[in-house]
């Protein structure tokens, strides 16, 4: 979803449509966590940081293919990730669906993408979002509105997470992908809040909220670089 879309939603409830399955979503942790373990190796730093119950949203960088997955399975409470419908194909369409996953339509107002994701929160779970909006630097340079959106609406903490190391050691036969059994690090930071407490969704409101969301995820991705020694 674009930015201007994002605030012509905030204007309005979405109507209809459900959450995705939770129960889903922890089928595809179990799932998330045989692969990741078994073909690289991750190292999970301060997940200690995260929630034990209530709704939480992970905002997390995104400069390799596999960061989406490597959370899924390392993360300490199953996460449905707003994923671009563009990755919903063949059989990974009814596969991501079915392990709880939410399909979004970036060119406008996506509200079936909205009403689940908040869905999820409003049951207490995880929503995995991608900031920047797709692949980059994975710098937390560029943050689109709806993270700001979903945070000040649901009034849910958001936990940064960095994921380091995917690109370091490309794969021999799919350099996008990190190198089997190449390390992988995952370092969750503090739990914070958006907004400022009056849960106001105006245009200006989510502007200042996500200048304050860029400036702690940024943050985070500098001390986790220094934490793990490694620049991305």
């Amino acid at each position: 979803m674009t930015d201007s879309a994002v605030r012509n939603a905030a204007g309005a409830a979405p109507a209809g449509g459900a959450a995705p399955s939770a129960r889903g979503a922890v089928i595809g942790r179990r799932i998330g966590i045989g692969l990741m373990y078994g073909l690289w190796k991750p190292r999970v730093l301060g997940d200690w940081r995260v929630p034990s119950a209530g709704p939480v949203i992970f905002a997390v960088n995104h400069s390799h293919m596999v960061d989406g997955p490597m959370l899924m399975g390392t993360a300490p409470r199953p996460v449905h990730f707003l994923i671009k419908k563009e990755a919903f194909v063949g059989p990974l369409d009814p596969f991501l669906l079915a392990i709880g996953q939410l399909k979004v339509d970036r060119s406008g107002t996506d509200r079936a993408a909205v009403t689940g994701a908040l869905g999820v929160l409003a049951n207490g779970g995880v929503l995995g979002i991608f900031p920047e909006g797709t692949r980059g630097e994975g710098d937390f340079a560029s943050l689109r509105a709806g993270l700001a959106y979903f945070a000040v609406r649901s009034g849910a903490p958001i936990v940064p997470v960095a994921v380091l190391g995917g690109d370091e050691r490309p794969g021999r036969l799919i350099k996008a992908l990190p190198a089997l059994r190449g390390r992988v690090d995952i370092v969750f930071g503090d739990a914070f809040l958006a907004g400022d407490g009056s849960g106001r969704r105006t245009r200006t409101a989510l502007d200042d909220a996500t200048v304050h969301i860029q400036q702690r995820l940024t943050g985070h991705l500098e001390n986790a670089r220094r934490l793990t020694g490694r620049s991305g």
